[in-house]
């Protein structure tokens, strides 16, 4: 069974010469890029040897020379939900975006759509949402973009499977 491979990270560009790189996160917790921590990528299996979170960039053990690290740039870092989980410790209301992708979005009580991915833009992760079918009929867009911010989210439920939003239907009738 091949485990579930989760995005974490975008290797950039080659930072000096002895095989440092610009990592981008793509996770809120930069605490698991430690020294030893094993990560599946798009170019192999690689494993931290250094990480600066202030200067953003890493170094992978074997990999000491700017043309050693060259062909890395652009990679993917994954890890698999329970490494991820593993490794990072959420607080009370703080969720792992694929437990938040799928889930519907309610309103009201009313379906308004389901989570079909998650973007993160200027620092502000936003929901974007696949209206609901009856939705989409009466000529709402089919897709809108939700905050992830207190003023629109008001309850995540995992269990039953729903994000309880105030203020989201406003954005879709303006989309």
């Amino acid at each position: 069974m091949n485990p579930e491979k989760i995005p974490v990270a975008r290797i950039g560009k080659t930072v000096g010469l002895k095989g440092e790189m610009r990592l981008n996160l793509l996770s809120d917790f930069p605490e698991q890029f430690k020294p030893g921590a094993l990560f599946m990528s798009d170019r192999g299996d690689l494993t931290i040897a250094s990480y600066s979170p202030s200067r953003g960039v890493v170094r992978f053990e074997g990999i000491d020379s700017i043309d050693e690290a060259k062909p890395l740039t652009n990679a993917y870092l994954y890890t698999t939900k329970e490494t991820g989980e593993a490794a990072c410790r959420l607080k009370k209301g703080e969720y792992f975006w694929y437990q938040i992708i799928g889930l519907d979005i309610v309103e009201e009580g009313e379906k308004i759509g389901t989570v079909k991915d998650i973007e993160r833009l200027a620092g502000t992760d936003y929901l974007q949402v696949e209206t609901s079918g009856s939705l989409v009929e009466k000529g709402y867009s089919k897709s809108f973009l939700i905050p992830y911010i207190d003023r629109y989210i008001e309850n995540v439920d995992l269990e039953r499977g729903f994000v309880e939003t105030r203020g989201a239907k406003e954005i879709l009738e303006a989309s």
